[in-house]
């Protein structure tokens, strides 16, 4: 488990990197630049990873064919991947545009809203790079073959970090564009992402004796519906649960910009120790997929269980970190005075939740191994939509209590969401092995 999760680790704690770069190297032009990339990410993501989820179904189907040794039938998963990413990519990029013109009306502060709109159109250009890669990297993590996900991560956050210095400041002559600057580097980073990856699944697949593009599959509308059938939930859960804390981002943009970047510095943070159980989920539904392959359940719950050992375990150790060292950490983005007095009770309650997170986020990923993706959507709709949202809302706007309000109802929501997914993955798993 733990060969297979730490590359994922890797790979997801790059994903969130690229970010993490951007908000950095804009930190030097001021807190609305800061507030800019915040936005235009919060806009982005939603839809983007709604095309990423599409494909999360390939987690289950091209693992589950690994485990019966069906090395076509992974290929054929792959191609079918790579045609949904592509039918997907160019509506995906019409919502996005659309919803560049949104800032303004919106109520957003114009010093704020402008930069946001550039930064979101050019970053749409990547979207396509983005579900190819997706599609890619679900590919190589179901046959086992990880490490090249962390390498390819490596390479695009080292090429994002040089291309946000050259353009955000204008460096070897070009001129500065500030946070259009890293918007274009990361898009190119992506760019970079999709390409590396379609070679080594090339290369791996011909040293194994099973060249990928010899007999590369025909568009067929049985296994898209199939994979749609499974990546819809998967989809939908990921859109609930980024678009519940977007939107809560577009309401800290309500208050001052001092909340709005302190807010997007803790969310950073807390998307950080995310990604870590992130990484051990993707690898519990590999693991818990090889075995349900190979018809052997009680090595699928073995899986599961100690892969919420691992995501637990360590965002245990997360939540003692933001409790004891809180203000080096945002001293890390800013030393602005409001921000610094504003950020360490933040991630006082980012500690609270995070055993929770990392509960809901391994068991999302060992139910997709066993083929079962509505429950975490169902769970995610209810936690965040009717229970956290509003009360966060309420006790942001109508209570008064800012930014804590926000983040104390997004807390509950976690909360519940982690419970009946722990629930529901004792009850599959369980009926499984007592089925078999």
């Amino acid at each position: 488990m733990i060969a297979l999760a730490v590359p994922v680790v890797l790979s997801e704690l790059g994903w969130m990197a690229q970010g993490i770069v951007d908000t950095i190297m804009v930190g030097k032009l001021g807190p609305a630049a800061i507030g800019a990339v915040a936005l235009g990410n919060a806009v982005y993501y939603p839809p983007a990873l709604f095309g990423i989820g599409l494909l999360l179904g390939l987690d289950t189907l091209v693992a589950q064919a690994y485990g019966r040794k069906d090395h076509d039938g992974c290929h054929r998963w792959l191609a079918q991947g790579v045609y949904l990413a592509c039918i997907a990519a160019p509506l995906l990029m019409l919502l996005i545009f659309a919803a560049s013109f949104g800032f303004v009306p919106s109520g957003i502060a114009p010093v704020v809203a402008g930069p946001a709109e550039s930064y979101l159109r050019i970053l749409n250009w990547g979207t396509l790079p983005l579900l190819l890669y997706g599609g890619t990297r679900r590919y190589l993590q179901g046959v086992g073959n990880v490490r090249v996900i962390a390498a390819t991560y490596i390479g695009a956050n080292l090429l994002n970090w040089f291309g946000n210095w050259v353009l955000i400041y204008g460096k070897f002559g070009l001129p500065a564009l500030g946070v259009n600057g890293s918007a274009i580097s990361t898009a190119l980073a992506r760019v970079f992402m999709a390409v590396a990856l379609l070679g080594f699944a090339w290369r791996y697949e011909r040293k194994r004796g099973h060249p990928l593009f010899r007999h590369w599959a025909g568009p067929s509308l049985i296994k898209l519906r199939q994979l749609v059938r499974l990546g819809v939930p998967a989809a939908g859960q990921i859109v609930l649960e980024v678009g519940a804390w977007n939107l809560a981002t577009l309401a800290a943009g309500w208050l001052t910009p001092i909340a709005l970047a302190t807010h997007q510095i803790v969310l950073n943070y807390a998307s950080v120790t995310y990604m870590v159980p992130l990484g051990i989920s993707s690898a519990a539904a590999v693991s818990v997929g090889h075995a349900v392959g190979a018809g052997d359940p009680q090595r699928a719950r073995r899986a599961g269980w100690l892969a919420l050992f691992l995501g637990t375990g360590f965002m245990l150790l997360a939540a003692l970190g933001f409790l004891l060292a809180p203000i080096p950490l945002i001293a890390l983005y800013t030393r602005d005075p409001q921000v610094m007095a504003l950020g360490p009770s933040l991630l006082g309650i980012v500690a609270a939740f995070q055993i929770f997170d990392g509960i809901q986020t391994v068991s999302t990923g060992a139910l997709r191994g066993l083929g079962e993706t509505r429950a975490p959507m169902l769970a995610n709709l209810v936690g965040y939509w009717i229970l956290g949202l509003p009360l966060g809302l309420i006790l942001c706007f109508v209570f008064g209590w800012g930014i804590y309000g926000m983040w104390i109802g997004l807390t509950l929501a976690l909360i519940l969401i982690a419970l009946a997914l722990l629930w529901r993955w004792c009850r599959e798993s369980a009926r499984i092995a007592l089925a078999c």
